[in-house]
């Protein structure tokens, strides 16, 4: 049963991620008949299958809501901003609600958040109710009776999945007038009894106004060839029990169910088109596809070593069976980031309302998808960014009509790929940062010398300073300096990168660079010296010849013309301190950073090879332009170089030479 519980915990959990979605969005569209049924579908999914998992509080507690939007959808009551904010505080409460577990056992009493949000939704309703009776604006809708026949027998997977047949059955007689009949016709001999079982069968007539949606939402956890749902006439529903039509059969447990007499009456249940997997089993397989990229790296060179025609054709068959199932399992690590941008819509909400500023925020890219750790760590530094972009960022209304500004603020969260990576940036229209402030700020904390020139861009860099802040005052969302240096820790842990562009008056965006993936990439291995290294394929677009002119240039500008097109680039060994190796024959492998071509000069270029990602040893982590490490086929350690951090390091080299 715990495994079912926990199953159940985690459907409901994306069912209120999914439900806090659907409220914002009905906040922004009252009027949307389809966002309604959403929220009622919801509130009677977790309310159903709540009971029937042990969360009897949790039923409870969401009964009355459901009652809420059933007269919204009725017409009775309408969506309003009381509600909206009603009901996303239920949302949470339902959250912390499941966190508890299930219930004890014969426990019936409700606690007080429970009960005082209940009673504010009533009051909400009955006010609702009342004044629209009052001006005749209650629409029409039928109360007729209908009468259905269902017959119910459980299918052996629905039991052990933690189906508890009694519960539904009380939801049913909540709908109207039941007169149930259980049938043991189908209960085996005693040594042939398995105990994970139902061989009972029940026959339910049901008379009610609430129509067949509301039978078939009973049972939306029962298998499909469980239920039979059939809507009668007044008068039939004896000879419908009594009396099979020509050619149909009864039931062999007796349930009287009708079935043509070809019918197969052991119906497999409905096959489910995913699977949940615990996120440690996923980790575990892919710690084992990287040791399994490492040895077909061995095997591919002793291969090579051997010269064997039979063993060079089995390592090529290997290789790519290798390449298949590391890209099918790295797909499946693949996660659309509209999982992560889902969850700040209500964070801006409430940030916003608590602050008084009206702030709008829009996402795109939602569909890129990144690797699964990657975006489990980013939950904390977008919310720093988001919370101090509305804060500091975004102005007052008045302040923003008096700058010729719209009163409502956009914030603009969006998602893209660039080759190995993928870029998430956070902009805002608000008033941007202040440079002047960063620098008295840094001066007074010596960070920087009084009488020292720094560029803009080193000065929004400051603002990741453990510590560092520029607000007068300390309030509940921000100020204390703790928030972007949360930022970048985090992103240097990802291996990624963090600029910050701002203009005053027209506000900011704060950019995070993170790689697709931390496990495996496809690499090109080259040699600097006597050291190998490896460059993430996807930012490499093609390696040329360093002409002999070039190489024996000592000093002056480092520039290729490549088809008519200037191309700066690097010499890897002056810029890592290693001793020249005499070659003519040096390669300029031509990379692509931040939509700009550069090249890394190198003494040999092997080929391509597929990285298993390994963090950096404790000597390394400091060094700037290193990304991590991988394992050769023969053993030996590469480190993998990051092209953008080594174009800042050459950067800040020539500008500290200035």
């Amino acid at each position: 049963m715990n495994a079912a519980v926990d199953s159940f915990v985690e459907e409901a959990t994306d069912i209120l991620d999914g439900l806090e979605k659907i409220l914002l969005e009905l906040e922004a569209d009252p009027t949307n008949t389809g966002t309604v049924d959403a929220v009622f579908r919801a509130l009677h999914t977790l309310k159903g299958s709540g009971a029937m998992f042990g969360f009897a509080s949790l039923a409870r507690f969401t009964h009355p809501f459901e009652n809420a939007y059933e007269q919204i959808r009725e017409g009775t009551a309408k969506v309003t901003p009381e509600i909206i904010q009603l009901s996303l505080a239920s949302r949470d409460h339902l959250q912390r609600i499941i966190a508890k577990g299930p219930d004890a056992e014969n426990s019936d009493i409700q606690d007080p958040t429970s009960l005082k949000l209940v009673e504010k939704i009533d009051v909400l309703i009955a006010d609702q109710t009342t004044r629209n009776k009052s001006t005749g604006a209650i629409r029409a809708h039928s109360t007729q009776s209908q009468r259905f026949l269902i017959t119910f027998k459980p299918h052996e997977s629905d039991m052990r999945n933690g189906m508890r047949p009694d519960l539904l059955l009380a939801e049913l007689e909540g709908l109207g007038e039941a007169h149930v009949t259980c049938s043991a016709a189908g209960v085996p001999p005693l040594r042939e009894l398995d105990p994970t079982v139902c061989h009972f069968c029940w026959t339910i007539e049901l008379t009610t106004s609430a129509g067949r949606d509301a039978i078939d939402e009973v049972f939306i956890f029962a298998s499909d060839s469980a239920v039979t749902v059939t809507p009668l006439a007044p008068d039939t529903i004896d000879m419908a029990i009594s009396q099979p039509a020509p050619g149909m059969e009864r039931n062999a447990i007796g349930s009287g169910r009708m079935l043509k007499s070809d019918e197969n009456l052991t119906a497999a249940p409905p096959k489910s088109d995913s699977v949940r997997v615990q996120a440690h089993r996923l980790d575990e397989l892919m710690d084992q596809l990287g040791e399994l990229v490492i040895t077909q790296a061995r095997l591919n060179r002793i291969s090579a070593d051997l010269d064997d025609t039979s063993l060079a054709e089995t390592t090529e068959e290997i290789e790519r069976l290798v390449t298949g199932l590391r890209d099918a399992t790295l797909s499946i690590r693949m996660l659309p980031i509209e999982l992560v941008f889902g969850k700040f819509r209500r964070v801006a909400r409430d940030l916003s309302a608590e602050l008084g500023k009206h702030v709008q925020l829009l996402t795109r890219g939602g569909e890129t998808e990144v690797d699964k750790n990657v975006i489990d760590s980013l939950t904390e530094p977008l919310v720093h960014i988001i919370r101090n972009s509305i804060d500091h960022g975004v102005e007052a209304p008045d302040a923003r009509l008096s700058a010729d500004k719209p009163e409502r603020a956009t914030i603009v969260m969006q998602a893209r790929q660039s080759g190995g990576e993928v870029l998430i940036s956070v902009s805002d229209d608000g008033a941007g940062l202040n440079a002047e402030a960063i620098r008295q700020r840094a001066v007074s904390r010596k960070l920087i010398d009084e009488d020292q020139e720094v560029t803009d861009e080193q000065l929004h860099q400051l603002i990741f300073e453990p510590g560092f802040s520029t607000a007068e005052a300390v309030s509940s969302v921000s100020g204390r300096g703790v928030g972007m240096d949360a930022v970048r820790r985090v992103i240097d842990d990802l291996r990624g990168t963090v600029e910050v562009k701002s203009q005053p008056g027209r506000g900011t965006e704060v950019t995070l660079r993170l790689p697709l993936t931390l496990a495996i990439i496809d690499g090109l291995l080259v040699r600097v010296g006597n050291n190998p290294f490896v460059m993430p394929l996807s930012t490499v677009e093609e390696c040329v010849e360093l002409p002999p002119d070039e190489t024996a240039r000592q000093s002056g500008r480092s520039i290729l013309r490549i088809r008519n097109k200037l191309v700066p680039f690097l010499r890897l060994d002056t810029l890592f301190g290693f001793e020249r190796v005499e070659n003519d024959d040096r390669r300029v492998v031509i990379t692509s950073v931040d939509g700009r071509r550069l090249g890394f000069v190198v003494d040999e270029v092997i080929g391509q090879h597929q990285t298993v990602i390994k963090p950096l040893s404790v000597y390394h982590r400091g060094i700037e332009g290193l990304a991590g490490s991988t394992i050769l086929g023969d053993g030996s350690v590469a480190l993998i170089l990051d092209a953008a951090a080594i174009v800042k390091r050459a950067q800040a080299a020539v500008r500290t030479a200035a």
